[in-house]
């Protein structure tokens, strides 16, 4: 039985797509597999038996991924499963920014009282007019699979939009509308755009990529939305630009005891993914990339190791090889094999920085001797039987 241990409540419907096979367990120290959202695990003691770990989510900055990629566990996330979530509150902070619907909602809140406020309604609205994002130009820093669909909708609603993304992927590119212009820096998008939204991961060249230098370069009444990472934005330059009224709004998913004493600050608290739909989407995601990678030794959306998909095996051997990246192993690998008698049918290779993974398929079971030859390998991290 595979022992499942969840550090946070996990979607039933993730939960319930687990195979007979596989069980939960409270015990964090048994478990071969963990299913995690927002639980800090850096202070946690990872059993040798882990496997792998599933983030219900996007971010992985509560997981060591380091020392799980050291004792050969593999660490998955749900890219794209809330895109859509995160997409329709950065859509409402964009109109938050424009109409001053805060301000009204309060006015009528504070006014309710007056029997005749139907009328006196109608002088009181003028302080809460604002625009229309209609025509305005919309910059989209990053085109990941939230900011893809941000650019789209803001097409959609009339919005002239510019992206940025030195990274974008072919199958990012074929979901974009053909009406967002891309532009090969950040400064364009600086420069041009009433409104800017970020989309980046939180990376040491990224890191306070909003601040001074670069809000100097922009539009004086320029709205910032900030769904991405709080760290993304410089708050001391942001509360300055406000106060200056270089920017007109800043709306971030992210409040800190700075921010969230701002004037100007439009902020959530933390609620991007936070539907029913998109918790639902990463916990059937996080679940299904956990049983291919035990199952099958498949790994899909993992952020420590490579890609590697060689399907449900038909022969009668699988192995996995969690190793570093270094030159010679392969043919220690498969000599091994040979040494023992073992025909190889089939081997895929991947790396990802110092890490690498070898899925083998074997015309005969692997025997104990191989899996010991291998397990002797200078570089090997973990050596695991999957069929």
């Amino acid at each position: 039985m595979i022992k499942v241990n969840c550090l946070n409540p996990i979607a039933k419907v993730g939960m319930e797509l687990l195979p007979d096979t596989f069980g939960t367990t409270d015990n964090f120290a048994e478990a071969d597999a963990v299913l995690v959202r927002s639980a800090a695990m850096h202070e946690l003691d990872l059993p040798d038996n882990l496997l792998a770990v599933a983030r219900a989510g996007a971010g992985v900055n509560n997981i060591p991924l380091d020392k799980c990629a050291e004792k050969g566990i593999v660490v998955f996330n749900t890219p794209g499963a809330n895109a859509n979530g995160v997409k329709e509150l950065v859509v409402a902070g964009m109109l938050l920014a424009s109409r001053d619907l805060r301000g009204g909602m309060q006015w009528v809140a504070d006014n309710k009282a007056d029997t005749a406020i139907n009328k006196s309604m109608e002088k009181a609205k003028k302080a809460f007019a604002g625009t229309e994002i209609k025509g305005k130009k919309l910059g989209v820093i990053g085109l990941g699979a939230i900011g893809v669909l941000v650019a789209d909708a803001a097409v959609a609603l009339g919005m002239e939009v510019i992206g940025c993304d030195p990274y974008l992927s072919v199958a990012n590119a074929l979901k974009l509308s053909t009406d967002v212009k891309l532009v090969k820096s950040n400064a364009e998008v600086y420069s041009q755009c009433d409104f800017i939204t970020v989309h980046v991961p939180l990376l040491d060249d990224t890191r306070g990529m909003i601040n001074k230098a670069s809000l100097s370069m922009m539009k004086d009444g320029v709205v910032i939305l900030n769904f991405a990472r709080d760290l993304l934005v410089n708050d001391d330059d942001m509360a300055e630009a406000l106060a200056s009224g270089k920017v007109k709004k800043y709306v971030t998913d992210f409040p800190n005891a700075k921010t969230a004493n701002m004037e100007g600050v439009i902020a959530f608290p933390h609620l991007g993914a936070s539907t029913a739909e998109s918790e639902d989407n990463c916990a059937v995601m996080a679940v299904k990339e956990i049983v291919d990678y035990i199952e099958n030794g498949n790994i899909k959306n993992s952020v420590n190791y490579p890609a590697c998909d060689m399907g449900i095996c038909k022969k009668e051997g699988r192995i996995a090889i969690c190793h570093r990246n270094m030159p010679n192993l392969i043919a220690q690998f498969t000599g091994a094999m040979a040494d023992t008698g073992i025909n190889i049918a089939e081997m895929v290779n991947k790396s990802k920085g110092d890490y690498a993974y070898t899925l083998v398929d074997l015309d005969a079971k692997a025997t104990p001797e191989a899996i010991e030859k291998i397990k002797t390998v200078n570089g090997v991290i973990k050596v695991r039987v999957v069929k």
